[in-house]
């Protein structure tokens, strides 16, 4: 019995479709990736079967009495309240009954004995519901799952408002793994955690009884935790049995097959008009050829997909710097605390260096010192000669500009044709380069972004986790731009998939923190 069924769902924006006809059902324990290139409406699904948006067409139905839990891309939290704040919030039903039994409790005081025994009874049932629970255990559970996701090294009691994104991010993942529901609904859940705590998440997701939804750019760890594949592309939605490289296979076998069917159709059409041609002028083969032109009429004609456009990355390279490119000296970074103990480092001329390590220590943070963004506690920092810099943050608050105009405000000497084949070569079509960017998927607006970085000649390459967002055709074609550039490359990334086949060095931030690890 299916516990989530979606029918017939159709759903746009404008002259674009995201979804058409498009079916799904989720099983008791399933364990669901989803698929698709960037901007094929991955988000727009989740959003729909979670009721966050309305489909222009179809349903979507639930089973009763079922209980979700959905990390989305953009969760906000409360600010003023402390990290076990939030994670307690998990139980917060917990903490109703609790308050039930209390409030049971102060009545008994003065009642006759049949509505002591009705108490008694009430406050039986819900201690049992409690200790089902393992209510009374539940500071230990949150510590367990604190610590899978490098939660307690930044401190239960810290103000959440005093966090960074990744943190946050990691506190709304640890919220909703505790919660424990029905159906987990992931979007990107891997994209501010560090190797360690995917490692964690791997084996929490593998061992999961109950069913999820997952959607992640990290192809390894996807595989290892999915059974089921449904694949988004051109507004359809496939459903393939297997984990993501069956699929793969699946995929490929498939699209061979329609393929070849196609190219045999080609020619049986051909071969038809051609005798339809030369046939139906005669009188003696008019009705042969009419008979040929019914066959046509009737034929199911199959359509090859129309290949969408792969990203071709290339940055352009400036003028060659001074050997040393940027030189610290007792630098301290952080802001009202200091995050390091005190530096002293150069970054050469074509070092392409890899920063690793868990969240909060002060990986972005350090790019913004490096690059004067904000001033150090204390230290010396020096830049070389005819440095031109090209910096990729790790977030940046979304405009309602089109990214036509995000675009070509940095590049106002363009032509708007050669706009439109900057970012087209990146892989943005007419669709999405008309849209705004909040309405962009991450990938689509990490396109964007990069494209400005790719038009501007550079020497020095500064990325913040640049794959967050980006889908397998892009993060590929980013590895191999990267690993072509002629020049310095300063890299955070918690995917070592994707840096060590650029890296000629990697730092680990775990070395100089003054925070216990």
């Amino acid at each position: 019995m299916s516990i989530l069924d979606v029918s017939k769902v159709s759903h746009g924006f404008g002259a674009r479709v995201i979804l058409e006809d498009a079916s799904f059902r989720l099983l008791k324990g399933e364990h669901v990736g989803l698929v698709g290139a960037n901007g094929e409406g991955k988000s727009t699904f989740l959003n729909i079967i979670t009721g966050k948006l309305m489909p222009d067409e179809g349903n979507v139905s639930w089973c009763n009495h079922i209980t979700t839990g959905y990390l989305d891309q953009y969760s906000t939290l409360e600010k003023g309240k402390s990290i076990r704040d939030i994670l307690k919030s998990a139980f917060a039903h917990m903490f109703e009954l609790e308050q039930e039994i209390m409030d049971l409790y102060e009545k008994m005081g003065d009642c006759s004995e049949d509505e002591m025994n009705e108490i008694l009874e009430n406050v039986g049932e819900i201690q049992s519901i409690l200790e089902g629970s393992d209510f009374y255990n539940l500071d230990s559970k949150i510590e367990e799952y604190a610590a899978g996701l490098g939660l307690l090294d930044i401190g239960l009691e810290k103000d959440v408002s005093e966090l960074s994104g990744g943190q946050r991010a990691k506190i709304l993942l640890a919220k909703v793994l505790l919660e424990n529901p029905m159906i987990l609904i992931l979007d990107e859940p891997t994209n501010f955690l560090d190797e360690d705590h995917i490692i964690w998440l791997k084996n929490f997701l593998k061992n999961y009884e109950n069913a999820f939804i997952l959607v992640s750019h990290d192809i390894p760890f996807l595989n290892e935790v999915t059974n089921v594949i449904y694949h988004i592309e051109s507004a359809v939605l496939t459903r393939y049995t297997g984990d993501y490289y069956q699929f793969i296979d699946m995929y490929e076998l498939k699209k061979r097959q329609i393929e070849q069917a196609y190219k045999k159709q080609q020619k049986e059409i051909a071969h038809l008009e051609d005798f339809i041609a030369r046939n139906k002028a005669r009188v003696a083969t008019t009705n042969m050829a009419k008979d040929r032109q019914k066959k046509l009429d009737r034929m199911d004609i199959i359509e090859i997909a129309r290949e969408k456009p792969k990203p071709i990355f290339e940055f352009k390279k400036s003028r060659t710097p001074s050997r040393e490119i940027v030189t610290v000296k007792d630098l301290i970074i952080g802001y009202d605390e200091a995050l390091t103990k005190p530096l002293n480092f150069s970054i050469e001329r074509n070092q392409k260096i890899a920063i690793r390590g868990v969240n909060g220590l002060g990986k972005s943070t350090l790019l913004n010192t490096l690059l004067r963004r904000i001033k150090p506690l204390s230290g010396e920092i020096e830049h070389g000669q005819f440095l031109e810099i090209g910096y990729f943050k790790q977030e940046e608050e979304s405009s309602t500009v089109q990214a036509l105009d995000e675009f070509w405000n940095e590049f106002p000497g363009l032509t708007n044709a050669e706009a439109r084949a900057a970012l087209a070569k990146c892989g943005l079509t007419n669709d999405h380069i008309t849209s705004q960017m909040r309405v962009l998927s991450g990938g689509e607006n990490a396109k964007v972004r990069l494209a400005k970085i790719m038009n501007r000649e550079s020497n020095f390459l500064v990325l913040d986790e640049p794959t967050n967002h980006l889908d397998i055709d892009a993060k590929n074609e980013l590895k191999r731009a990267l690993k072509e550039f002629q020049g310095t490359i300063l890299l955070v990334s918690h995917e070592p998939d994707f840096y060590m086949d650029i890296a000629t060095e990697i730092w680990d931030v775990e070395n100089w923190t003054t925070k216990i690890v």
